[in-house]
């Protein structure tokens, strides 16, 4: 019997486990790529985040568009109703209103009414004998304004084109909004991080102090801050920061509790490794989802409470829009120039919802739970 003993027969289980192994590292992703992976595969997150980029984009160059500044008056454009070159044609926004309760006689007028301004009588009633009329009428016309001008959004009660003003106040809106959440995730970054960190003693001073800012509503300490600095964008945004820091606060301070004692971190301190270093390199990172996903969630939030101060007079100061400001104009008049109200209030709308599923889907992208998962 004749024995083999063939290297090549027998394969080392050790190369085996090696080889394994590294492909297993090859395929594996950090925490921030499968992140992104799984943010990628949330379709409604994408969609609201290309929203929230166009309404950006237009927020900054929108102005820009029209040949009209945002506080360009013109008394004899007062109040026209949007009209678009293309929607005109299927008689949606054509530039036409409908004047109600008007003499039947005074439609000859041409000095009223100028020839081609009458588009349709509507109605017709008797008041006290005379002769009443429902008339549909193109209010550019009627208005005496030339041929080929558009508003696409119309005018405000001094002639503005509220197109430039809804994008102005757009961008204000925003400003403010992102400003005044920066600064509250950085003030909330170093105080929770802090109260964490240390605990004990400092975390029940702080901690305490904390709850003592809670206990006042938001919306108070917004007006009385207000009244004292004076409506404008500086004073807005301070007034959003005096407590909207405090939840950020919260969320850091029970991170830091979470991870202060695992294992990595307690080997760096035995090191010597600094505070601030344990703070900011080995702690403050594994916050950096829950941070990112809370700013998203906070932007609408500081989006409302403008545009609410805004609707109770403690906007930005005229002739600087917002959408607040674009609303609170527009509630006066809302029974007889309703689209006043309409554009700010669809964009308001769509900034609320698209922010908030934007960052439903990174709360879920950034979930350790969620990792590997489909």
């Amino acid at each position: 019997m004749t024995e083999r003993n063939n290297n090549d027969d027998f394969t080392f289980i050790q190369d085996i486990s090696l080889q394994m192994c590294s492909e297993n590292e090859e395929k594996s992703a950090g925490f921030f790529q499968d992140a992104m992976v799984r943010l990628l595969k949330n379709k409604a997150s994408i969609i609201t985040m290309v929203v929230i980029l166009l309404i950006s984009l237009f927020a900054i160059l929108g102005p820009s568009m029209s040949k009209y500044g945002y506080n360009d008056q013109d008394v004899t454009r007062t109040n026209l109703p949007p009209k678009i070159p293309v929607l005109e044609k299927l008689h949606i926004a054509d530039g036409t209103m409908i004047l109600y309760n008007k003499a039947e006689s005074s439609l000859t007028d041409k000095n009223k009414f100028p020839e081609g301004s009458v588009v349709e009588i509507t109605n017709r009633y008797k008041s006290s004998g005379v002769s009443m009329v429902d008339v549909k009428v193109d209010m550019y016309k009627y208005s005496n304004v030339e041929e080929g001008v558009y508003y696409i959004c119309g005018t405000d009660y001094l002639g503005r084109d509220l197109f430039t003003r809804l994008w102005r106040g757009a961008r204000v809106s925003l400003m403010i909004a992102v400003l005044s959440v920066a600064v509250n995730i950085c003030i909330g970054l170093l105080y929770g991080s802090i109260a964490g960190f240390y605990g004990g003693k400092i975390d029940m001073v702080l901690m305490r102090l904390v709850e003592i800012i809670s206990a006042f509503p938001q919306v108070i300490i917004a007006t009385m801050l207000i009244l004292f600095l004076g409506t404008g964008i500086k004073a807005i945004v301070i007034a959003l920061i005096i407590r909207g820091w405090v939840a950020t606060a919260k969320m850091i301070r029970g991170q830091f509790f979470r991870f202060k004692e695992r294992e990595y971190v307690l080997a760096a301190k035995t090191l010597g490794v600094s505070d601030f270093k344990l703070i900011f390199r080995y702690i403050m990172p594994n916050s950096i989802g829950p941070i990112i996903t809370k700013a998203m969630l906070e932007i609408p939030s500081a989006i409302f409470a403008e545009s609410f101060l805004a609707f109770i007079g403690l906007g930005v100061q005229a002739p600087e829009p917002s959408i607040g400001v674009l609303l609170s104009d527009a509630q006066k008049v809302l029974i007889t120039y309703p689209y006043q109200m309409l554009f700010p209030a669809v964009l308001i709308s769509i900034l609320m919802v698209c922010f908030n599923l934007f960052g439903n889907g990174l709360r879920d992208a950034f979930d350790p739970t969620m990792r590997g998962l489909e």
